[in-house]
């Protein structure tokens, strides 16, 4: 899965990686680098500007709550729950299939947290069960410093109980979309650690490599099987992860020490 990821990375830089053409100033975020679900995060996406007669989409970076509300949704308040969309399923699911047809994103990121479980813990959280707390956190990056551009969804809700001209009448909303974690080694692995990223959790959040940002990013392109198509883990050997401290397991911290690699897990947790 991907509950938490840090994001530090300035707009004038992801504007250079992912050749924004349309991005608000007054939309400016702060790096984070302890993004939680509900949170407003940076996304990428190709859309018709708003009061322009030129239908031709074009490449903004917008302003997003991470937390997917469905447009038919009668209330916002699972947006929080729905943080996640299974690679699996995400053409079939009533709450993203509209979306994964027509309104998908990038998510850019330096990487993500993971916390470290047992097996019998993993095993019980496969089978949709309850598990013990989690335990070493992890970070999770592209080994060579390059974007973590995770495949996400984005949907539009309308709040019927404000005006028109309200500046909350409508929210934008997004999910990240996960897979099966890779089982293949780590490009760099933690000493005495995990060697794969299955040994971390099952789940990973889907990285989209380079060459499939445009097709990905392209609401014209509609087909569920062409799409589907696209949601293939990068190669393996492209990540590396490293323990980091348990302050992150903390929402209210947040700051670059975070990503700060340890020599070994902290102790009395597990590896």
């Amino acid at each position: 899965m991907c509950g938490r990821y840090a994001a530090s990375r300035r707009p004038e830089d992801l504007a250079g990686i992912f050749e924004i053409e349309k991005w608000e100033p007054e939309e400016t975020l702060e790096p984070d680098y302890n993004v939680a679900p509900t949170k407003e995060v940076y996304a990428v996406l190709d859309r018709p500007l708003k009061d322009v007669q030129d239908p031709k989409p074009v490449r903004q970076l917008r302003k997003l709550k991470w937390g997917l509300v469905p447009s038919w949704a009668k209330t916002p308040e699972g947006g929080a729950r729905m943080i996640n969309a299974r690679a699996e399923t995400v053409h079939e699911k009533p709450s993203y299939h509209r979306a994964f047809a027509t309104r998908r994103c990038i998510l850019p990121a330096d990487g993500y947290y993971e916390w470290v479980t047992g097996k019998q813990e993993r095993d019980l959280e496969v089978e949709g069960r309850r598990k013990r707390p989690r335990k070493q956190p992890y970070f999770v990056t592209p080994a060579d410093g390059s974007v973590f551009a995770m495949a996400g969804l984005y949907e539009f809700w309308r709040d019927r109980t404000l005006p028109d001209d309200h500046p909350g009448a409508w929210w934008v909303t997004c999910s990240v979309i996960t897979t099966e974690a890779e089982a293949t080694p780590l490009a760099v692995a933690p000493a005495g650690g995990p060697r794969a990223l299955a040994d971390i959790h099952p789940r990973m959040p889907l990285m989209l490599t380079p060459d499939r940002w445009d097709a990905w990013l392209d609401p014209a392109r509609t087909d569920p099987d062409d799409l589907t198509s696209l949601l293939t883990p990068p190669p393996a050997g492209t990540m590396r992860a490293f323990p980091v401290s348990t302050a992150v397991s903390n929402v209210r911290n947040n700051g670059p020490e975070l990503l700060k690699e340890l020599d070994g897990p902290e102790e009395g947790t597990l590896f």
